[in-house]
Formats: C-alpha cells, structure tokens, sequence
C-alpha cells in the first residue's frame, strides 16, 4: 500500500503520512510514523515536497523490473534553501530520505554521480546487495544543489560551491536530525557509500567534515576528474579521432577508430599475455602487477588492416591514450592505465565512454556528452562553452582548471587526521577496467596514504581492486560484493575485511572470487575454479 500526500509548494514542514495500521511498526521503530507531527519532525528552513508510506513487498525501486522489493518505509522528498541565481535560474537543495520501519539504528548518506542535478532513489544500491533501505539503515540522497543533469548549473557561483561540498554538508545535518526526531533517538553508526562523483564525495567527507561518518565506501572516485581526468578525455578523444575513418565532409567518425571485433583481439592478447599470472587462466587478470602486456604483439605486419591484427595507426592511438596525456614537455598531467582484458568485452562501458556508437561524425562518447559538458560549463572557470575536448590546448589549458580544482579535487590529502582521530574506517574499490577514472590513479593515492602513514593504513584504511569490472559495476566480473557489511563489521566489531566475496553477474553468473586488500591479489590454489573457496590472497612478488 502506497499512500501519497503532494504539499505546495509554498508548505514548510510535514503533513501526516498515513500508514496501514494493520501492519504496526516494530518496538524498535514504534516512534517513527509517517504521522508524527510536522513541529515536532523537521527541522527550521526544510520543506517537505512529498511524504509517501509504501508498504513492505508492494514496490522496486524505481526503474528496477527485478530483484527484492522494498521493506516498509517513509519515504520523504524535501528541499531546502531556495533561491534565484545569477544566471536568472530557480535553485535549491533537493534530498530524498527513506526512514524504514524496521529501523537498525543506522544512517547511511548514498552518494550522487555524473554532474548530479537528480535526487536519486535512496535505497543504498551500491556495495549493498538487496539495498541498505532493506537492511534496515535509514537511507539518504540529494541533488547536490541543483536541478538538472547538465552542467549549466556552472554558471551560477553558488551552485558551483553547493555541488562541490556545501549541499552535502546541509543535507548530512538535516537528514541526521530528522531521523532523530523520527525515531526519538539519534543514529548510532552513520556511513557513506558512493562511487564516481558520489566516490569524490565521500573523499570530500573524510576531509571536510570528517566527524559526519563513522565509515565511509569511496568506489572509483572521481579525486581529479576537473583537473585530470577531464584531460585525459580530450587526451583519448583526440588520439581516436586522428585514426578514425572520416565522414564525407571530413570529419573523424570516432566510434569507428576501433571496431568491437579490435576491443575483442585486444581482450584477447592481454588474456593471453597476463590471464594465467594469477594461477588460472579464467578470463580475469587478478594479478595485474605481474601483467606486462604490449599492443605491439597484435600490429599488423604491413600497414593494411587485417581481421586479426591492428594497424600500426591503432596501436599507436592505443599506447599513446594508456600512456596517459603529457603536454608538449612531457610533462604528465594525468595517470597511466592497465591494461585490464574487461576494457575489450561487450559487456563493459570501455567503448561508450571513450568511443561511442555513433554512425556518423557526430560524436556520441560519454567523453563527449558528459565530460565535455562538465568541462565547459563546469571545470574550467570562468564557463567557456566554446572549449571542446576536440580542441583542448595540453599546453595551455590545465590551468584553466586550477580554480575548479582546488575547491573539488580530494587527491592531496593524505593526512585525514580528523577522520583518523575518530577512528573512522576508510574503504576504497575501483574496478580495474574502469574506461573513466584510471584505477593506477586509486593505486597512487593509496600508495601515498600507505607511504605517511606506514603498517598504521590498514587499521583505517583497505583498498580493493576488482578484475574486470567496468565503472562502478558490470563488465566481465564478479563485480556485487558486500561492501557494507565489510564496513559495518570493521567498525562496529573490530573486524578488518581481510577479503570480500564477490560474485559475478552478467558474464559469470556462476562464479564468486575473493577480492583482497591492496597489494594482495586472488590466486588460484586448485579445486572449483568458480569458487571463491578455491583461491587465497597473496601479495605479488616484487619485479
């Protein structure tokens, strides 16, 4: 059962949210109803827009056709700080916070992604199979202070400052304080989970607001993308165009500088050069230090295109863009990739990110649709719609960025002593065929982390890298794991995750392998190959 109760939107506070009185709450939760008196429930400045009691059983998330349906809950959308921009436009602070019925005294905020601008549905989907909303964890999401996925929203000082780390700051507080009011009692865990942008934000927490979270999940985080990953964009874009075949006006048609068939012979010569340094050959590179590919393997004896080979042109593009771009000094200004044989698969987002499908000149990457948004009306300051990731100066423009990346970029700090000082649990994934935020960067961070603070990193801080696995989920991996019942147990008992089960998907529906702390790698030790069971953590050799 549904009941839904639409304020106008001049109201402040709650109205009543009827619920089916023949289902009571639990003793745990008897204090939180949809009708506890709006007074007495939200705090001064938040409008609720919309309170709705959805019954245990009755609906998935929103645009989710399978898995388990939600538990009993309030859902409450609400708002916060309206205003007109410079730019003429209305803005606010939007938020969606589901308060379940059957209440395990946690708070959890999920992060955002992309150019946010959507208040996503707060279930906690990430690193949380059957949804945190459903574990009982009180489940809060936002807008980051805008409306809209575009980057105009970049124009409007203000919003710049909200999407970076305000809005999250005012939404933690408030979400926190209505589960107070709701419940008659404080949350006694708060964590965070969040991957890309949202993986930036829960960066931005352990170092701004480092009390807010008890532990915190940062998933391929976005900790350069305005100045670096950005770059690397135009990087890749401009290396695919130069090899692309032309359109009759001659322009390069991007999607066409590597066809599906040269992703699968590149899957293939990385599987066939890196696949068995993990002890079995199983389509997953596990132990990429080892891993010492070279595209040069698969070049076409002649400058003529075959089936099975790369023309020195495409070769050329693709050690160039894994190299990771430099300026006409060789100055680098981003990281170098993997090479990860889940780039090459279908089921990974390799191809729309950096290549897109796109029949004809007009591109259609994500480097294009999302990044190059961003750039413009985002990353550089001031906006500069003008600026492509077509003709991006390497020379020039970085510095273009350096205001935008002061305030947004986490990659420096390395010292987190406030989240160290309340014994806060940092955890870090990054699945090693992200096409988007190189996981070598991730690898970096942590290497500086481990470089300050010595054998003392693993008390407050593990990464894990996952084979295969695409940004944030997908691809040819086992790429659904527990992340928060990792997180939960590290904090609340004392417990380290020493490894993580992962189970596959899409590609290896039947299969689970362990996913081990950095630098420790899965290696097969003989039995089930599609068990977990069947491989141990090691730490690679030293080349």
């Amino acid at each position: 059962m549904r009941t839904v109760f639409v304020l106008p939107a001049i109201a402040l506070g709650l109205v009543a949210c009827a619920q089916n009185t023949a289902s009571p709450p639990s003793a745990a939760a008897a204090a939180g109803t949809c009708g506890t008196d709006a007074s007495t429930l939200v705090p001064a400045g938040v409008q609720i827009t919309e309170a709705v009691a959805v019954e245990a059983n009755t609906v998935r998330p929103p645009s989710v056709g399978t898995g388990p349906m939600l538990a009993a809950h309030c859902k409450l959308t609400g708002r916060m700080e309206p205003r007109t921009g410079v730019d003429g436009k209305p803005y606010h602070i939007g938020f969606e916070l589901r308060l379940p019925r059957e209440w395990n005294g946690r708070f959890l905020y999920q992060g955002g992604g992309g150019n946010d601008g959507v208040v996503r549905p707060a279930v906690g989907p990430q690193a949380a199979p059957g949804y945190a909303l459903n574990r009982g964890f009180a489940v809060v999401t936002t807008d980051a202070g805008h409306q809209g996925p575009d980057a105009s929203f970049g124009f409007d000082p203000v919003a710049r400052v909200d999407n970076a780390y305000r809005a999250h700051d005012k939404v933690a507080v408030a979400a926190k304080e209505i589960v107070r009011r709701f419940y008659s009692k404080a949350p006694e865990r708060s964590y965070f989970i969040g991957c890309s942008g949202g993986g930036r934000q829960g960066m931005m927490f352990t170092q701004r607001f480092p009390s807010y979270f008890d532990g915190v999940i940062a998933m391929a985080p976005a900790m350069r993308v305005s100045k670096g990953a950005t770059i690397a964009a135009a990087w890749d874009t401009q290396a695919l165009a130069a090899i692309a075949p032309q359109s009759a006006d001659r322009k390069p048609i991007v999607s066409q500088a590597l066809s599906d068939g040269d992703l699968a012979l590149l899957r293939k010569g990385i599987l066939d050069a890196c696949d068995a340094q993990d002890g079995a050959a199983d389509g997953l590179v596990s132990n990429p230090a080892a891993c010492r590919f070279d595209p040069r393997t698969l070049m076409c004896s002649s400058n003529a295109k075959a089936p099975d080979c790369l023309s020195p042109m495409q070769v050329g593009a693709l050690k160039k863009m894994f190299a990771g771009p430099t300026d006409s000094s060789g100055r680098k200004l981003y990281f170098t990739w993997p090479w990860d044989p889940g780039i090459g698969h279908l089921q990974n987002d390799w191809r729309n990110w950096k290549l897109g499908n796109s029949a004809t000149a007009a591109p259609n990457s994500r480097h294009v649709v999302l990044m190059q948004d961003a750039l413009q009306g985002y990353f550089v300051t001031p906006p500069d719609r003008s600026l492509t990731v077509f003709n991006f100066d390497f020379d020039r423009d970085p510095a273009r960025l350096d205001a935008h990346a002061w305030m947004f970029n986490t990659g420096d700090d390395i010292e987190l002593a406030g989240f160290r000082a309340r014994n806060g649990k940092l955890l870090f994934a990054h699945g090693l065929a992200d096409p988007i935020f190189s996981p070598d960067e991730m690898v970096d961070y942590y290497q500086r982390l481990s470089a300050r603070h010595g054998a003392a990193t693993a008390d407050f801080s593990r990464l894990f890298l996952i084979p295969g696995m695409a940004h944030c989920q997908g691809g040819a991996a086992t790429d659904s794991w527990d992340g928060l019942g990792a997180l939960v147990d590290w904090v609340e008992k004392g417990q380290p995750p020493q490894r993580i089960v992962a189970h596959g998907t899409t590609v290896f529906p039947s299969r689970s392998r362990p996913l081990c702390p950095y630098p420790a790698y899965a290696h097969y030790d003989g039995g089930n190959v599609e068990d977990a069971a069947s491989f141990s953590c090691r730490t690679p050799a030293r080349p």
